[in-house]
């Protein structure tokens, strides 16, 4: 994507505007406001104090920006820095080495004129995968004149991670734009903090702070300097390595550049086309160079250099093909690689997660159904990557886990398991819907993956068989009316609903989807911030609010999903935490784990375009339009072992045109009905 100059005009000629979309009675309200170079702007008014966070990654480093701005006008903000790779004792989960800096330095010490200056006024805050904070200064002029003038300098600073290093950066452009000439003076400076010996397991580390000063000198009216800072750790046996700022914005940008130019969703609606985009850089930026390979971590200053059956394989995983990271790919087929380490003779699970670089296991939780989860999203990562080397590679991970999972149905035909993905933290009995639901679509997509391979037909039609089998005692042992809703019960024993009733749709599962809809958008579950975990309780996960909206399209309800996509993006997108889906509330205080902008962007891609893998080289399209747009477009992407391609959708007197492209040429073209699905078979391949 191109970057144009064109944010400071539309600053001066812009206001943010109150409006927002509405739905059962709730409205959002927009903070902030897309810019023209497709990122978000806060224009600060009168609106304040206000704060928010946001959480940036690189292989080596993870920050969480805790930013605002106070009731004088001036910037406020805490660094929280996460280094995955470099341990802590005890090597678990979350021992990752973490620290927080809440001092402004640079400004601080900054001197203008011989003074500190402290009368900072932001004008604006913009995000696009890296912070762009634009503040004021005004200095009285010469006291000798009579009538003293006033002078302006802006500040500009820059915020974000390295893509590469163990470091944060920060670049500060100040420029003088009135007509009297000031001095600036900006200190050099290296602040090295040591940490315990004994607390690390590869001992001690440092701590490293930077400024790169500046001799003092005269800005005249026009001028600007730029000063570098930044933040970087490494083990006390290494040495620090040299950080250039403006490469690694250069790196930043181009990153950021690569994920906003694959898979691009045009629709007319630029929200949502906004909220894919961003949702595109926090669900691939979250990947970590290990010593276990490339491990994608969800983040939230608690989850890095580990895997997840639930995260990992089951969100973000079967997402990488599409968009044509490498990294993202190389990631999921490393989570799948590990959790293969795990297979056994006697059918025990698999562990939920693999922790600490792959060294340990966490399996706390017991089964949560992890074999069903590694299963889906394995089957369907290694269809839409289309790679036959990775699906050969993948099968007997796949069978494995559809065997476990056979092994552990119950005398009622559905699967049994410890727990779900929370873990306990709601109840989900013995045998709960999403498990079934998941393995029900896993055995589908091995079917159809076994095909490809050229697997014996008695193991693929079995597995079909299974999945028939399955989705009958689905309906049997699940299938109830719960609150008066003719939906499903989360376990036997429910009597009250529950957010994953979404679940099914997904799944293609459409037996109970009125009651099921009636369920999810009734006052019982559904709130400003999306669906409550349960009826009656005021937690919210976005995970359930993103599958049961991928749901939704699925199942043919076109306007009432996108009524509702359009309600959340605005709120997640624009409103007053933000650019990002979040995992919970009140849990980790709405941190922005990765994998949830995965699942975001899955409602585009399986939702609203429909695209459901059924061989190597083979999918099918569904494509939803609202009766509102004309066409929409999803643009460049690398699924299906084929050259990047489009998906375009229009509008007809009778229906819709769907048409193929290969570099802007129509290789397909397909007229049907609204609700109509097309075949693409087996033409799509790289040159």
């Amino acid at each position: 994507m191109k970057r144009k100059n064109y944010l400071a005009l539309w600053i001066l000629l812009s206001c943010l505007v109150l409006h927002g979309n509405q739905i059962n009675g709730q409205e959002t309200v927009d903070r902030w406001a897309i810019n023209p170079s497709g990122g978000i702007t806060w224009t600060i008014d009168s609106r304040i104090p206000h704060s928010d966070h946001i959480e940036m990654s690189g292989e080596q480093i993870s920050t969480v920006l805790r930013y605002g701005v106070d009731k004088n006008g001036a910037f406020v903000l805490e660094r929280s820095f996460v280094w995955p790779m470099l341990r802590t004792i005890p090597n678990n989960t979350h021992a990752s080495l973490m620290r927080r800096f809440g001092w402004n330095f640079v400004t601080d010490m900054l001197l203008i004129n011989g003074r500190r200056t402290d009368q900072e006024k932001v004008l604006s805050i913009s995000l696009d995968g890296v912070m762009t904070v634009v503040s004021e200064f005004q200095l009285s002029g010469s006291q000798r004149s009579r009538t003293p003038r006033l002078n302006k300098l802006e500040l500009t600073r820059y915020l974000f991670p390295s893509t590469k290093k163990a470091a944060y950066c920060e670049k500060y452009v100040l420029r003088n734009t009135g007509e009297i000439p000031i001095t600036v003076e900006a200190p050099e400076l290296k602040s090295i903090t040591r940490t315990e010996q004994s607390a690390g397991v590869d001992g001690e580390y440092v701590l490293e702070a930077f400024i790169e000063g500046l001799p003092g000198c005269i800005l005249n009216g026009g001028d600007s300097i730029v000063i570098h800072s930044g933040f970087l750790a490494y083990r006390s046996s290494d040495k620090s390595e040299q950080v250039n700022v403006e490469q690694e914005l250069t790196e930043r940008r181009q990153l950021i550049d690569h994920f906003w130019s694959r898979l691009v969703l045009h629709t007319p609606d630029s929200i949502i086309n906004t909220m894919f985009a961003f949702a595109k850089i926090r669900a691939a930026e979250s990947i970590y160079k290990t010593k276990g390979g490339y491990m994608h971590g969800p983040g939230g200053e608690s989850y890095y250099a580990a895997i997840w059956a639930n995260d990992q394989a089951e969100y973000i995983n079967p997402f990488f093909p599409f968009l044509g990271y490498e990294t993202g790919n190389m990631s999921a087929l490393n989570s799948f690689r590990h959790f293969a380490r795990f297979m056994n003779d006697d059918y025990n699970p698999i562990p939920s997660s693999i922790i600490a670089e792959g060294i340990d296991i966490w399996h706390g939780a017991g089964d949560r159904g992890d074999g069903a989860m590694i299963a889906y999203g394995a089957a369907r990562y290694a269809l839409a990557r289309g790679d036959l080397q990775e699906a050969e590679e993948l099968w007997p991970l796949i069978t494995w886990c559809l065997e476990f999972c056979r092994r552990n149905i119950n005398t009622d035909g559905v699967v049994a398991s410890d727990s779900d993905e929370l873990e306990g933290r709601f109840p989900a009995g013995k045998a709960n819907l999403c498990t079934s639901s998941l393995y029900y679509d896993a055995l589908r997509s091995a079917a159809f993956l076994g095909k490809s391979l050229r697997k014996p037909s008695a193991q693929t039609n079995q597995y079909e068989r299974q999945a028939q089998a399955l989705r009958t005692a689905i309906e049997r042992y699940f299938g109830a009316t719960v609150e008066g809703f003719h939906t499903y019960r989360y376990y036997d024993g429910n009597d009250v609903l529950r957010s994953w009733i979404c679940v099914p749709l997904t799944m293609g599962i459409y037996d109970r989807k009125e009651g099921t809809l009636q369920a999810l958008f009734s006052p019982r579950l559904w709130t400003e911030n999306g669906l409550l975990t349960q009826a009656g309780s005021t937690t919210f996960w976005d995970r359930s609010t993103l599958y049961a909206l991928r749901g939704v399209f699925s199942s043919g309800e076109t306007e009432k999903a996108i009524d509702y996509l359009k309600f959340y993006s605005c709120q997640r997108l624009l409103g007053e935490h933000v650019p990002y889906a979040i995992e919970a509330w009140p849990e980790g205080s709405q941190r922005q784990l990765s994998a949830e902008s995965g699942l975001y962007a899955r409602i585009i891609t399986e939702g609203l375009f429909g695209i459901r893998p059924t061989g190597l080289n083979s999918f099918t399209v569904s494509p939803r339009l609202p009766k509102e747009w004309n066409e929409m477009s999803l643009s460049n992407i690398y699924a299906f072992g084929s050259s990047p391609f489009d998906i375009c959708v229009y509008r007809q007197p009778r229906g819709i045109r769907l048409e193929i492209r290969i570099e802007g040429k129509p290789v397909i073209i397909r007229t049907g009905k609204e609700d109509d699905t097309f075949t693409i078979d087996n033409i799509l391949r790289k040159k």
